[in-house]
């Protein structure tokens, strides 16, 4: 039940806090207490615990609430204090914490869904709650007569859900792959636009209103930044993970990105820089290079009387290669490649060393995260891991 307090931080890499490992089975959801050194966690074992830091630097729970039914996800807001909880049932519990956190009380119970609640979001300016299920259905209600003020039907259940409160916008991120924006009125809402980019699918959402950039992660391993301020269709790749991405979160002060996978690894991603869209693979029947003709290319085959090669693409410029013209590998950070792809031979030579400077740094978490909470005011990072361990770091080493 004891935290762990780890040694002084090293230059330019996260440090190990503390942790906690007083669990029973996977910590689904956790969130850190701003302003009072504590962390809520909720558990695959019904239960819900606040735990707050003690003067010997251990973490104890002040809270030790046991549920009826499994929950499934949460959201709290610390000025209001307000837990919303998204059960299996599909109904969504509220709680108000105490002051000192030492007191969970009942608010409201909303039956939002007909399905387990996938995602919950509380919006305290519009005094909306938001929530997604596996029925299908995005709702919101409204947080202080607790009515239900709309529905969306979705193409499939959602598992991300970020809002814009300036333009009412929200951003939902489903199992198909595809997101879809929404603008939502008080009891409406209208369809903006869907976009797809993943080939597996949304995972996590994160929501930059600065920039107005939208990031999304997938279990194919991979995140796009998509650029919707700029309003010139732009999405950029960025493959860093080896595993499903399980997480992110946006430094907005100093434009990095923080990712997490079930690898166990954490990313941070410089943003700062100019970035550079993927290119279209481009379709030919031949090589592009030496001309070659493909192994389906039967007319080509028997004219040169060639035997047809496999077809391969570079991550630079897209052309149609065969491997002997693809040889090469190289990273491309300026295009999201933080490892080494694919590329064709005249693409390598031009590929200088400034060129492969890498614009990520990579950690190890040492366990496997499935999930994630950066609390920016504190600069520290909670991530939750497949051990059934809590893990608070601080990031300003690396994120300042």
């Amino acid at each position: 039940m004891a935290s762990e307090i780890q040694p002084q931080p090293q230059a330019r890499r996260p440090c190990l806090l503390g942790k906690i490992d007083a669990f029973q089975d996977v910590v689904s959801s956790a969130v850190i207490i701003p302003k009072e050194d504590g962390v809520i966690s909720m558990s695959d074992d019904r239960t819900v615990r606040v735990w707050l830091k003690r003067d010997s630097g251990q973490y104890w729970p002040s809270i030790y609430h046991t549920l009826s039914t499994p929950c499934s996800c949460m959201s709290f807001n610390p000025e209001t204090r307000r837990l919303s909880l998204g059960m299996d049932t599909g109904a969504i519990c509220e709680f108000v914490l105490s002051e000192d956190y030492n007191k969970m009380t009942p608010a409201r119970t909303y039956q939002a869904h007909q399905a387990r609640v996938t995602v919950v979001l509380f919006v305290l300016e519009m005094e909306w709650l938001l929530s997604t299920g596996q029925d299908k259905n995005f709702t919101w209600h409204c947080s202080e007569s607790g009515q239900q003020l709309g529905t969306y039907r979705t193409a499939a259940w959602v598992s991300g859900l970020q809002f814009d409160v300036e333009t009412r916008h929200a951003f939902v991120g489903d199992q198909s792959g595809q997101v879809t924006i929404l603008k939502l009125e008080q009891d409406s809402c209208s369809l903006v636009t869907t976009f797809k980019g993943h080939t597996g699918n949304v995972t996590a959402l994160c929501w930059d209103p600065v920039q107005r950039a939208l990031f999304s992660g997938s279990s194919d391993h991979t995140i796009i930044m998509w650029d919707i301020g700029g309003r010139k269709g732009t999405a950029i790749e960025l493959q860093g993970h080896n595993d499903k991405v399980q997480g992110l979160c946006y430094a907005s002060h100093t434009r990095q990105l923080i990712s997490c996978s079930l690898d166990g690894g954490i990313v941070i991603w410089n943003m700062d820089v100019t970035r550079q869209e993927t290119p279209e693979w481009l379709d030919s029947d031949s090589c592009q290079k030496c001309e070659q003709p493909f192994f389906w290319n039967f007319k080509q085959m028997w004219d040169s009387k060639k035997i047809g090669l496999r077809q391969h693409h570079c991550r630079k410029c897209g052309q149609a290669v065969c491997g002997k013209c693809s040889s090469k590998r190289s990273t491309i950070p300026l295009m999201g490649f933080e490892f080494e792809v694919r590329v064709c031979d005249s693409c390598h030579e031009s590929i200088t060393d400034e060129d492969r400077a890498p614009t990520a740094t990579f950690h190890d978490s040492k366990h496997s995260i499935v999930y994630i909470h950066y609390e920016p005011t504190t600069g520290s990072l909670l991530t939750s891991g497949t051990d059934k361990v809590l893990k608070i770091w601080d990031m300003t080493p690396v994120v300042s």
